[in-house]
């Protein structure tokens, strides 16, 4: 799959919020259009409300995994527990290259020291979904190549 990272910092630039930028870069994966993934995505900017909490360029990631891994059984949702898992999962690696995942930190608004910028936020954020993906599709391929065997 080709990057869509340089799409999610246009889509900055264009002044989209980091949640907007990261999961209206990838909607298409999904059958959304790119105005529905920007209504959708557009309170969580700011770090949710612009309160600071988690970056919003994270909780688009955790939409785009939700949309990869839900089965969406309305009447029997039997996915939550892969979901949540994955999240935890990407959060962890979010974490590890940034020290934190949230904006108040990420921006250094205590410390006066940033962490990290909005567009080096969005970049890790579909860097991280980008490297979900390629996982899913390697996996899917050595179920595959065994079966053929």
């Amino acid at each position: 799959m080709e990057s869509r990272v340089q799409k999610a910092l246009e889509n900055k630039q264009n002044g989209y919020t980091c949640s907007q930028s990261v999961i209206c870069a990838y909607c298409d994966l999904f059958g959304l259009d790119e105005k529905q993934a920007f209504m959708i995505s557009e309170g969580f900017g700011g770090g949710i409300g612009g309160m600071q909490l988690t970056c919003g360029a994270v909780c688009a990631l955790f939409m785009l995994l939700g949309l990869k891994n839900s089965t969406g059984n309305l009447s029997a949702p039997d996915s939550k527990a892969l979901t949540m898992r994955t999240i935890r999962d990407a959060a962890q690696k979010f974490k590890e290259r940034n020290q934190s995942i949230t904006c108040a930190e990420l921006k250094g608004i205590k410390t006066g020291i940033p962490l990290r910028s909005c567009q080096g936020c969005i970049q890790d954020a579909c860097l991280i979904f980008e490297e979900y993906l390629n996982s899913q599709e390697k996996q899917l391929c050595n179920v595959t190549d065994a079966n053929l065997a």
